[in-house]
């Protein structure tokens, strides 16, 4: 599927967020703040496939 430059930018930004909050949650696994990033990474993942999806549905160029 060939997808366009923002896609690509938006999908970018969410990994770098997701990877961050993975990163967190392993270095402070039996925190409340590690299992608060941990959580946070899982909706993150959730938003990312939204953003996307809905990006794929009303651009021109990916559709």
């Amino acid at each position: 599927m060939k997808t366009c430059r923002q896609f690509a930018i938006t999908r970018k930004g969410y990994e770098r967020e997701i990877k961050f909050l993975s990163a967190h949650s392993e270095r402070h696994a039996d925190k409340p703040s590690g299992k608060a990033s941990a959580k946070r990474a899982i909706a993150a993942k959730v938003q990312m496939a939204r953003a996307l999806s809905g990006h794929v549905g009303r651009c021109p160029e990916c559709g």
